[in-house]
């Protein structure tokens, strides 16, 4: 799933956390405290999400106070919202470095350098991220694992990324 236009996942509400109306808050920043810094938390329409009032850092999630939130039950309800911010609130990466959602509509690239698609989405399942390929030529979309060694070259200023597709293995059913 791309991106809203203008605004980057951060987070996901996961539940309740405790009795009184506290939230966990899977982050998907590096730093995990820096939702506590971004406080305000939009859905993906761009409308009011949530607003983190105070919190603090638990094996990499964040278990907040939210202003929206009183009850364990109200928190419990927001179980996979998802949140973001605008991207204008984030730093500039350095020259060499990128944000994972810059790369939602780069121009995909075979080993000869033509093009072959566009990456339609960033996810992770949990095992690492994956880019979601759309091939030019309108066939499904395919899974590439964002390693090194499938993906060797990001380039930023041509919006492009170079995709080596990882040999298929035929005894292996789909």
């Amino acid at each position: 799933m791309a991106e809203p236009h203008g605004l980057i996942l951060v987070a996901q509400a996961a539940g309740a956390f405790g009795v009184h109306g506290e939230v966990r808050i899977t982050a998907f920043t590096q730093d995990p405290a820096a939702l506590l810094d971004y406080a305000r938390l939009l859905r993906e329409d761009g409308s009011p999400g949530l607003t983190l009032t105070g919190g603090r850092v638990a094996n990499g999630a964040v278990i907040g106070r939210v202003k929206e939130v009183e009850t364990r039950e109200q928190a419990q309800a927001l179980r996979g919202l998802r949140l973001y911010i605008e991207r204008d609130r984030l730093p500039e990466p350095d020259d060499d470095e990128y944000y994972i959602a810059d790369l939602v509509g780069m121009t995909v690239l075979g080993q000869d350098g033509a093009a072959t698609g566009a990456v339609k989405s960033v996810q992770n399942f949990g095992a690492g991220d994956l880019l979601e390929i759309a091939p030019l030529d309108g066939s499904p979309s395919w899974w590439a694992p964002f390693t090194r060694e499938v993906v060797p070259e990001v380039r930023l200023g041509d919006r492009a990324v170079v995709v080596i597709p990882p040999p298929v293995d035929e005894e292996t059913p789909p």
